[in-house]
């Protein structure tokens, strides 16, 4: 009995494993795979919230206070302590981005020291504003020849709510 089972294992063939059909879904799949995948690059910009109004605040020296204010007809920049600096309404094509730009980079030789600003904005401003506010409000670009120079204008940034207009808006 013992000999008939040995005798029976040695006729058995192996099974052979046949991946060519795997592999050829591979060479398919994967380059599809790597053609329809999308790469993104993700920027980041670290922002701060103001501190509660409420809070009790410790008399200190007036310092100047970047504050730029987005309302649905105009850019309002001034200092917390002293008020508007300069407004600037909507023209035909929206805000006056450009006005904006002069505004802080006066304001950058005014006070090379500082760094931080608040953006405080309406309920109703678009992303894209507060993106466009963001982005003049931290760089600088001049152009020199054919070269773009980006600068720092204030870099360390906190958004808020705007306060409401007195007038009743």
């Amino acid at each position: 009995m013992l000999r008939s089972r040995r005798h029976g294992r040695r006729n058995v063939e192996t099974a052979e494993l046949n991946i060519t059909a795997f592999m050829n879904l591979m060479v398919v799949l994967v380059p599809f795979l790597l053609i329809t995948a999308v790469f993104s690059r993700l920027a980041i910009v670290e922002l701060n919230l103001p501190g509660s109004s409420n809070e009790p605040v410790e008399e200190q020296e007036l310092t100047f206070q970047l504050e730029v204010i987005v309302r649905d007809d105009r850019i309002e920049v001034g200092d917390r302590n002293i008020g508007a600096l300069g407004i600037y309404p909507n023209g035909a094509d929206g805000y006056d981005f450009e006005a904006l730009s002069k505004k802080l980079t006066e304001l950058k030789r005014s006070y090379p020291d500082k760094t931080d600003a608040s953006i405080l904005l309406e309920s109703d401003i678009s992303y894209d504003t507060l993106v466009q506010v963001l982005d003049r409000v931290r760089i600088e670009e001049t152009i020199d020849g054919d070269s773009i120079v980006r600068s720092d204008l204030f870099p360390d940034i906190s958004i808020g709510d705007a306060p409401v207009e007195q007038g009743g808006a």
